[in-house]
């Protein structure tokens, strides 16, 4: 008899709604996604969620339309988990990556960054591991 092998994923799909709470539980009611963890802001929105569907999970979040945030005009994303966050942005932006949050220390424990790749594409890269 074997055992199974446990798979810790690395790469995440992230999205932001207009309005997440409703998303999440329409997500759960529509999809049959399941709530892992959800981060309430003080003003009702949500800074992160976790919904999980089989072993995979999505990150979601209200959507911002703040100065720089590059999640305003690209609500779709990727989250890959890396070890070292500043060698990591070190090296895309010497591969010409358009670095468009600097690394930085989250309010949930990470340490992330995000970029864009060669087509415009949004990227995050970071600690955290939902």
């Amino acid at each position: 008899m074997s055992e199974k092998a446990t798979v810790t994923a690395s790469l995440f799909p992230a999205t932001t709604y207009a309005d997440a709470p409703h998303a999440v539980r329409w997500l759960q009611d529509a999809f049959g996604f399941a709530e892992k963890a959800v981060y309430p802001t003080e003003d009702g929105k949500i800074a992160h969620a976790e919904l999980s569907f089989g072993n995979g999970i999505l990150m979601v979040g209200s959507a911002r339309d703040e100065p720089g945030n590059p999640w305003a005009a690209n609500p779709i994303g990727i989250y890959v988990v890396v070890d070292d966050v500043d060698a990591h942005c070190a090296r895309a932006r010497a591969a010409g990556a358009e670095i468009v949050i600097e690394p930085r220390d989250t309010d949930y424990g990470s340490r992330e960054y995000s970029a864009r790749d060669c087509e415009g594409r949004l990227w995050s890269f970071g600690t955290y591991r939902p």
